[in-house]
């Protein structure tokens, strides 16, 4: 299998990050399909136009900031796999980059690293809050699956911005904190990053859904929302927490038959990248 242009190492033992593919869109109740085709694709975009050959050599396209880190690509696992695969994961003290598949997934890659980790300091990007308790163990009740495994004071949801009914209160009886693209708007995008640093604890797990972004810059999303985040100011974000430390993050609900000359995947693949380079280093200003 095609391997992320990111990895460097075939080793899994001497690497500190894992990329992990998971193609499954089982819980996806969405009118779009083809998530499962995600994590092929955005492989195969990251090799296409991440990466340079001149001279025979292999060269990246890189981030201007931050330094490269060991990455296994360890391929695609089935979801029946997520249990023990993080389990091997955390205990080696790797941290997992995860590429969905539909977002449900999320809810078992929690689960299994608060096994290992204790209670997890979410950041949830999406245009969705995901919280719908009425039906449980599919993509739009990945909070209510995971409430016992998340802080929810040192956790927070950004991009949120077409909530249901039972999901605003929900937000409302949890005391769930929520972003929206108006307030990073209205504050302005260093403000908002300084209090979503200010608002996280220990063992920070990001989970992001391509949709957060407004779809004039990812139209190959399951579920496309207007009004969204811009680019720019998600990598801004996910920079400056992935500085902070991660235990792993997810980039969910790609989905490519509907992409427009592969501009989601390729976002997808620079965001995985940033991430990277960006995760535990002390002068990116």
């Amino acid at each position: 299998m095609e391997k992320i242009c990111w990895a460097n190492t075939d080793s899994f033992d001497d690497s500190e990050f894992v990329i992990v593919g998971i193609p499954d869109e089982s819980q996806s109740h969405a009118l779009r399909t083809g998530t499962e085709e995600a994590p092929m694709k955005i492989r195969q975009i990251s090799n296409i136009r991440d990466s340079y050959t001149r001279n025979g050599k292999i060269s990246l396209g890189r981030p201007l900031s931050g330094t490269q880190k060991k990455v296994h690509d360890m391929g695609n696992i089935n979801r029946n796999q997520i249990k023990d695969t993080f389990e091997k994961i955390i205990d080696s003290s790797k941290i997992p980059i995860s590429i969905g598949g539909d977002h449900s997934i999320t809810s078992e890659i929690i689960t299994s690293i608060s096994k290992q980790k204790g209670q997890l300091s979410l950041v949830y990007f999406d245009a969705h809050p995901d919280f719908v308790s009425s039906h449980t163990n599919y993509y739009g009740s990945v909070i209510t699956d995971v409430l016992s495994c998340i802080e929810i004071d040192s956790s927070i949801q950004i991009g949120i911005r077409t909530p249901e009914e039972e999901e605003l209160e929900n937000l409302i009886k949890h005391n769930f904190q929520v972003i929206t693209p108006f307030d990073i708007k209205k504050k302005g995008i260093e403000d908002i990053t300084n209090s979503v640093l200010n608002k996280l604890g220990d063992n920070v797990y990001i989970s992001f859904d391509m949709d957060c972004i407004d779809p004039s810059y990812a139209p190959g999303v399951s579920v496309p929302v207007p009004l969204g985040l811009t680019s720019t100011d998600c990598v801004y974000l996910l920079q400056k927490i992935a500085r902070k430390g991660i235990v792993g993050m997810d980039i969910m609900e790609v989905c490519p038959s509907f992409d427009i000359k592969d501009r989601t995947s390729h976002l997808a693949s620079r965001i995985i990248s940033e991430v990277l380079y960006s995760s535990g280093e002390t002068s990116l200003d």
